[in-house]
């Protein structure tokens, strides 16, 4: 078995994405003009096609439908320069789908339609076993980034598997109603949290007015390392040495929806580059800037 060092996988949901824009203010019931596009997207796409971008060689571990809407998806993983080899394809879940409309104040309401991803349980692993990526015997040894999506029964499992003891783990919450799921790792020797202020205040059962004061909190807890995000306000990256604190560049706000995937997988390729963790952060921050101004394609 060889995976090659710049191999990183990314384990969780990878779906449509059905976004509705608007450059107006929006409240409950607003009816306003806008865009409205369907998108490869989910958290660990999201990551994937980021890694792309920073020309790193994602392997895509999750569930897909073997309907016509889940080839069209596989296709374009492929085509984007993903290895989707590994993929589940069931024969009997559809392939899911994501909701969300965004107005000029930020994200007003999203769905998450990830009921194929949970059903499908630790089918999406089967490649980190039986010899294909790695084993028990033989754990896979490189980067991993999870995403919340997965269930918190699935999570345990990785994050006591064998077969995940020699990884770099990366996690982070589909969204803050998940962040209770990173509790298995918030311990874990091996895992890097990257979580935004709401997040890490449940966490931590508490609230935040700083990422710094988060980061903090969540290393006290026994967090070998996090990076906390604050919007345009700060961001920290903590382990139990130091803290480091940066104020993302400001820009114009276009949209928010793969924000913090975007944020993360730069991290995670500057340090798969050698940067140093000043400079990974730091990399990670302009990198989130430049998609949430709507520089970086879809």
């Amino acid at each position: 078995m060889t995976v090659s060092s710049d191999q990183i996988l990314c384990i969780g949901s990878v779906l449509w994405d059905v976004i509705g824009r608007s450059a107006s203010h929006m409240r409950q019931g607003s009816d306003v003009p806008g865009r409205i596009s369907r998108l490869p997207g989910g958290v660990a796409l999201n990551i994937a096609m980021t890694l792309v971008r920073f020309g790193q060689k994602p392997v895509l571990l999750t569930a897909i439908g073997r309907d016509a809407e889940g080839d069209e998806l596989t296709d374009s993983c492929a085509r984007i320069g993903m290895i989707t080899d590994h993929i589940y394809r069931s024969d009997d879940l559809p392939t899911d789908r994501y909701m969300a409309v965004e107005g000029a104040n930020g994200l007003i309401a999203a769905i998450a339609d990830a009921h194929s991803l949970e059903a499908a349980g630790d089918k999406i692993l089967r490649p980190m076993t039986d010899g294909r990526l790695g084993s028990d015997a033989q754990p896979f040894c490189g980067r991993v980034a999870l995403d919340g999506n997965l269930t918190l029964t699935l999570l345990e499992q990785i994050a006591q598997s064998p077969a995940f003891a020699a990884a770099d783990l990366r996690v982070a919450p589909a969204s803050p109603g998940k962040a209770e799921r990173l509790l298995p790792f918030l311990n874990h020797r091996r895992a890097t949290l990257y979580v935004n202020l709401e997040e890490a205040g449940l966490l931590c059962q508490t609230t935040f007015s700083a990422s710094e004061e988060a980061a903090r909190c969540l290393v006290e807890r026994g967090a070998p390392r996090v990076l906390v995000t604050d919007g345009g306000r700060s961001a920290s990256e903590a382990d139990a040495e130091r803290i480091i604190t940066r104020t993302p560049p400001e820009v114009l706000v276009t949209r928010v929806t793969g924000a913090g995937d975007t944020f993360m997988a730069a991290h995670i390729a500057a340090e798969a580059k050698g940067a140093n963790r000043a400079t990974a952060l730091d990399r990670a921050l302009q990198a989130a800037a430049t998609y949430v101004s709507g520089e970086t394609p879809l």
